[in-house]
């Protein structure tokens, strides 16, 4: 596992076969390969992830987790279909295309023009409706398990992250989006008149 998000400057291998050699060690388990392998290409993985989300702290994130899965599936790796770097590249790019998707609110930083909207006062009308769709949110909420009711709450109100959310409970970040996905579905359909 990686203890630190400093990402190396030193120069990438030259050949190929250098990565896929260490690729190999690290899928027979070689936790010195993984730190070579970390070191030659953790600058281009950060620069692939870092272009895509915008914000090192979540670039941080991503390269951490693309490192976890190079290291879990380093067996599945092909030479024949792409090179050690492109492969690496694509879960990078993947893990940050999936926390783009994932980001359900964006945080006021990053969209600065949402502080010129006007304040209209609701009409009396649109707070009726609006106090009917919370009431029909809470019994839909009610609807759902204690933990993932509370999973639910942490992930969109508080802005938790699945890892976060899965040392927490005590379950790894799959378990918690399958979920806050299945979890969510089931809100969906309950507010589906």
């Amino acid at each position: 596992m990686i203890t630190t998000l400093h990402h190396a400057t030193g120069p990438m291998l030259s050949k190929p076969t250098e990565l896929e050699i260490l690729l190999s060690a690290v899928a027979a388990g070689d936790q010195a390969a993984f730190g070579m392998l970390y070191q030659a290409t953790s600058a281009k993985l950060y620069g692939v992830a870092l272009r895509i989300l915008r914000r090192r702290d979540l670039a941080d994130e991503v390269i951490q987790e693309a490192y976890v899965r190079i290291w879990n599936n380093a067996a599945t790796f092909d030479s024949s279909r792409a090179s050690p770097i492109t492969w690496m590249v694509s879960i990078t790019r993947n893990r940050a295309l999936d926390e783009v998707r994932r980001a359900s609110h964006l945080a006021i930083e990053t969209t600065p023009e949402a502080l010129d909207v006007a304040d209209d006062a609701m009409l009396a009308s649109e707070r009726v409706e609006l106090a009917s769709d919370l009431a029909r949110l809470r019994a839909c909420l009610d609807d759902l398990e204690p933990d993932r009711r509370e999973i639910v709450r942490l992930a969109y109100l508080d802005g938790l992250s699945r890892e976060e959310l899965g040392l927490r409970f005590g379950h790894p970040p799959g378990t918690i989006k399958t979920w806050l996905h299945r979890s969510l579905k089931q809100l969906k359909s309950c507010l589906t008149p």
